[in-house]
């Protein structure tokens, strides 16, 4: 919603897509024109045709806005902010990982397998335990951590049934190890300003969407921390990118690996944003615009203890789900709880938990 705001300040006229009744973003009064369509390719090159926008932002729609990137860059459709061939190098693994390689960034080692024959012959070389996800998927769809190689089997013939033709991503998880997340803005000078970093409650391995996260952190050292913020302004200068990027991390024996990185709006912006009570996509959409620099704005993050970020579950109406939290995503919505300190009743009470659901 403050990006529309932004861009209306900057002195263009907004045009917002959603097809969800039940966000915010679809009062009538939020940007100057709504189209309640589905955000599917036909529908939005019907209105881009329509429209004739000077460009369009994907960043701030999530994994499905993002997917459209390369069909607006097919069709000559300006994408403003990140470049398409920067989002498409984030979701290359093996793109990404050369570049992590070529930065000295540590990750989990991975393998990319096409069949059942192919998972088996990578186990050998990455060690149980292994994660197995599909890719270009939203909300960790289809992904799952396998013990032997039974398991990899079964879920490696799964995927390719229902998903035909999916590159299958491996890595050896890094078991036990803890994650964060951070977001970050960046202008097309490189300039880079980090807005939060997020310490998960659970440990890595449960989907970010479902997993609590405290802001600031509240176990991490300053060598952890130091790595965390040097890997994300080089890999957000690295990715070119023109606006936000969320990067996540597993720590392990104070060395920080990086899982995946985001060149878009993650889930964690709004919250770090009501947290901090500054408009954070409001300086991002300036920033994609090119109207502003990083360096130009006053950030003034204001918090006093900490804020958590806490899932919400719908099992009460879906009562045959399983529901043990892994690497694929069933969370429905999030609160934010506010405490002043850690010795707050409620953040023992997640902190006790938070191997209760955990499944492999």
């Amino acid at each position: 919603m403050h990006g529309v705001l932004a861009a209306a300040e900057c002195g263009y006229e907004t045009i917002m897509i959603n097809c969800n009744p039940e966000t915010v973003s679809t009062d009538f009064d939020t940007a100057d024109k709504l189209y309640f369509e589905p955000v599917f390719w036909e529908h939005i090159y019907d209105i881009i045709k329509h429209e004739k926008p000077e460009g369009v932002i994907v960043q701030l729609g999530g994994q499905t806005a993002l997917k459209l990137a390369e069909k607006l860059t097919k069709y000559g459709i300006k994408i403003i902010g990140t470049s398409f061939e920067a989002l498409d190098l984030a979701e290359d693994r093996g793109s990404f990982s050369e570049l992590l390689k070529r930065n000295n960034i540590p990750y989990p080692e991975f393998g990319i397998a096409e069949s059942a024959d192919e998972a088996l012959a990578l186990a050998s070389q990455l060690d149980f335990p292994i994660l197995v996800r599909p890719s270009y998927v939203l909300g960790g769809q289809g992904m799952k951590i396998v013990i032997n190689k039974e398991e990899l089997v079964e879920h490696v013939v799964d995927l390719l049934k229902g998903m035909p033709g999916n590159k299958l991503l491996l890595d050896h998880y890094l078991d036990g190890a803890i994650e964060a997340e951070a977001d970050a803005i960046c202008d097309a000078d490189g300039n880079v300003y980090i807005i939060g970093i997020m310490e998960h409650i659970e440990p890595c391995g449960v989907h970010s969407g479902d997993s609590n996260a405290t802001l600031p952190v509240f176990n991490l050292g300053d060598l952890v921390l130091q790595q965390i913020k040097d890997h994300t302004h080089t890999i957000a200068r690295e990715l070119k990118t023109v606006g936000l990027i969320n990067v996540q991390f597993a720590i392990k024996d104070d060395v920080v690996y990086i899982i995946e990185a985001n060149p878009r709006a993650s889930r964690t912006v709004p919250f770090i944003a009501k947290a901090y009570k500054e408009p954070y996509v409001n300086y991002a959409t300036k920033v994609m615009l090119g109207e502003k620099k990083v360096t130009d704005f006053k950030f003034n993050p204001q918090l006093e203890g900490y804020a958590i970020k806490q899932p919400v579950f719908s099992f009460n109406k879906f009562p045959n789900v399983n529901k043990n939290l892994g690497p694929e995503m069933k969370s429905t919505g999030e609160s934010i709880l506010f405490i002043d300190s850690l010795k707050d009743d409620e953040f023992y009470d997640l902190y006790a938990r938070r191997k209760m659901y955990l499944s492999k």
